[in-house]
């Protein structure tokens, strides 16, 4: 049973808010989430990671019940004794990104464009390759109109001429809510999901099946992909001391950098109370 004062659902982002610099995480960080779960309370891992990242995503969170990955587009109940359930899988058509592709072109110039297609483990991205980018080692050079032939989880895009934030804003005047979901992750690229696609959908999928109220739900994050699941969630919001401006302003509070273990520490104090 779950002990009174605490939340009955707790969340948390992975790169840059449990995952540390250097890519791992803490033997720490993992024996304090094998605690929430011994105290009654199922963990979530909501990630931009899309499912090609599964393995390596569980890695970094074993104590996760449920995954939400891809943003919020795919959901998956690990905790299913038949094995891993998948509760959601949303897509994006080629042809709706292909308008938004050219509208935010016709807007901004050039862009470079990812897309992530392919849910198989450790597929690459596919699209026009940019320094920038941090796992040049899971990328694939595909031609525009190959990216585009498909369903696709989620694309990538920037343009040398705008800082990220500024592109976001551009982007989220000129396409319409009801064709895709706009955010970003802190990877220098505005991500295109699906429409009605982000974290705090995603989390309303698990929160439905466990039976549990946003208001009793505790999140973890760094990046504006987590805003909505800080609007969504009431019991807390919490951000990383090196969280983006605009995700220290929503939490109700701040804890330590993902590279002290901000998470970890912030729940090892809550099962203390």
């Amino acid at each position: 049973m779950i002990r009174p004062g605490l939340p009955k659902l707790i969340a948390t982002d992975l790169d840059g808010t449990l995952v540390r610099s250097d890519e791992t995480v803490s033997a720490y960080t993992h024996e304090v989430l094998d605690r929430v779960r011994a105290a009654g309370i199922p963990v979530v891992g909501a990630t931009g990671r899309g499912p090609r990242l599964t393995e390596l995503t569980r890695n970094d969170i074993r104590a996760a019940d449920f995954l939400v990955m891809a943003g919020g587009g795919r959901v998956v109940d690990q905790s299913d004794p038949a094995g891993p359930l998948v509760l959601r899988d949303e897509r994006l058509s080629g042809t709706v990104l292909a308008r938004i592709l050219a509208d935010l072109e016709s807007a901004v110039g050039p862009l470079t464009v990812m897309v992530e297609a392919s849910d198989e483990p450790d597929a690459p991205l596919w699209g026009d390759y940019h320094p920038s980018w941090p796992y040049p080692d899971r990328f694939e050079a595909r031609s525009r109109a190959e990216c585009l032939s498909g369903d696709v989880l989620k694309a990538f895009a920037r343009t040398a001429d705008h800082h990220v934030d500024e592109l976001l804003s551009v982007a989220r005047r000129i396409v319409p809510a009801g064709l895709a979901t706009l955010t970003q992750a802190g990877l220098g690229f505005v991500e295109i999901c699906p429409a009605g696609v982000d974290k705090s959908t995603g989390l309303s999928v698990v929160a439905e099946r466990l039976g549990v109220d946003p208001a009793e739900v505790l999140v973890f994050g760094d990046q504006p992909n987590d805003l909505p699941m800080f609007e969504w969630a009431g019991w807390g919001r919490v951000a990383v001391a090196n969280a983006h401006p605009e995700v220290r302003a929503a939490a109700d509070e701040i804890t330590l950098r993902n590279d002290d273990d901000g998470v970890a520490v912030y729940l090892d104090r809550l099962l203390s109370r």
